[in-house]
């Protein structure tokens, strides 16, 4: 693989895995037009979804670290016989709607094999679905009212929720951070408070990602090479950065209709390629 290759896909990663219009889907797309695809697709996808880890880490330490100590007082509590759920602190209960949502992956991830085949498949149909789909919920959530509630305010059926949304992106073309930001204001959430949950949320989702991908690709031969991998890693952590401060400047200033736009006119178009590609038999491959 070329360093400008990796260097393109690093920038969708960067730019796709925050803004709701799906990083899988970008990224299939890309592979799919530009003929990378199989093992040397994965191992790529998986160290650009660590480039992400970083930019999300970066930008969220301050939360991170309350939740990761708020963590290990949970822990100290339970040996000590201290543990109460009742009377959890509106921390310890944020603490525990994350680990609500992340547990609702358990049960998608016994399909994560038959979702990742869409990938795989020589077709891009059901990524054009996908993109439908996204762009639909977006425009929901963008007509829906604004809410006022905090992340500490979540009940426990709402983490539920949200964790329901994240398990169904993992459809490539469902994009992650627009279903569960969708999610969040479908409960309630004010709009800053729903991209804070999404992103922080995602963390775990993208190291089991991560871990995944790597374990699937080790012992299989790659010529992907370290050097493109590098360069990946490093633009999808410094574009993912801007991103995330892109997207939380657009809720902000209520533009948020331009990702269901977007989506929903690629998800057309991607739509209309897939058909023209099975009329011919052959997949438009640029450069090819």
């Amino acid at each position: 693989m070329s360093i400008l290759s990796a260097i393109w896909q690093g920038i969708i990663q960067g730019l796709t895995e925050f803004l709701p219009v799906s990083s899988s889907g970008h990224l299939s797309l890309f592979q799919h037009f530009s003929g990378t695809s199989g093992e040397e697709g994965l191992v790529l996808t998986a160290v650009l979804h660590l480039g992400t880890l970083v930019a999300v880490c970066a930008v969220y330490y301050k939360e991170i670290w309350k939740l990761i100590k708020e963590f290990i007082s949970m822990i100290k509590d339970i040996f000590q016989r201290k543990f109460s759920i009742d009377n959890a602190s509106p921390e310890r209960r944020l603490l525990f709607m994350f680990i609500i949502s992340t547990a609702m992956l358990i049960p998608f991830a016994i399909f994560k094999g038959f979702f990742e085949s869409f990938s795989e498949d020589g077709s891009i149909l059901m990524e054009g679905i996908c993109f439908l789909y996204t762009a639909a919920i977006l425009f929901m959530a963008d007509m829906s009212a604004k809410g006022s509630k905090k992340m500490t305010d979540l009940k426990y059926s709402d983490s539920v929720k949200i964790g329901f949304f994240q398990g169904v992106a993992l459809l490539p073309g469902v994009s992650r951070s627009g279903s569960t930001i969708s999610a969040g204001i479908f409960c309630g959430l004010s709009r800053d408070a729903a991209v804070s949950y999404s992103f922080i949320l995602g963390i775990p989702a993208i190291i089991a990602g991560c871990i995944s991908e790597i374990g699937g690709a080790i012992g299989s031969e790659s010529s992907i090479g370290f050097l493109p991998c590098l360069v990946g890693f490093i633009v999808a952590a410094v574009v993912g950065f801007i991103a995330i401060r892109l997207i939380q400047y657009i809720v902000k200033t209520e533009k948020f209709k331009i990702f269901w736009i977007y989506t929903g006119v690629l998800g057309i178009v991607v739509i209309i390629i897939a058909i023209l590609e099975a009329i011919v038999g052959h997949a438009f491959v640029i450069g090819g």
